[in-house]
């Protein structure tokens, strides 16, 4: 039996996780995504600006939060879970290719690694086939409140997680 994995372990392993964001009538809408944990402890996720209900929910509303629920993929045997609870910018500019910056080309590094048939999309025939889901919308979370489950059994009270412990040199 392997020992149970840290909050920094699920947030650096596993594969995705669930953002939800509150739409225009206040009722909660929730995404699979794949984020980038960055060097200050923010979150760098992206979102197709053809499928931009994200960054319009965020826009009107930037209280979000990003579940690790989902283990599959993350190698643990023993997997627990990890809500961040955080304020979101969902940034006005355009994104035409996501090797721009270092952290976009970091996300989209790991997002090809974890989900390998997303590098079909950043192709010249994905690109020529579906040019509007390779521009992007970058979006950044802020954590205000972690809360770690070193195991999945959610009846019981959480562990809160540490901030310092997600900043991380690079």
């Amino acid at each position: 039996m392997s020992p149970e994995p840290s909050a920094l372990q699920i947030i650096e392993n596993f594969r995705t996780c669930e953002l939800t964001t509150m739409s225009r009538d206040g009722s909660p809408q929730t995404w699979p995504i794949c984020p980038l944990l960055l060097p200050d402890g923010r979150f760098l996720i992206c979102t197709s600006i053809g499928l931009p209900q994200k960054a319009f929910n965020i826009r009107r509303n930037p209280k979000v939060s990003m579940l690790f629920s989902e283990p599959t993929g993350s190698g643990f045997d023993n997997p627990g879970a990890v809500l961040v609870q955080g304020d979101a910018i969902a940034e006005d500019r355009i994104i035409a290719d996501l090797r721009e910056n270092r952290d976009l080309r970091r996300l989209f590094e790991q997002v090809c690694a974890r989900q390998p048939a997303s590098a079909f999309m950043s192709s010249w025939l994905g690109r020529r086939l579906f040019p509007f889901y390779y521009v992007r919308l970058a979006i950044q979370v802020t954590p205000y409140r972690i809360l770690h489950w070193p195991t999945r059994d959610f009846s019981q009270n959480p562990r809160r997680f540490d901030f310092e412990e997600l900043s991380h040199v690079d």
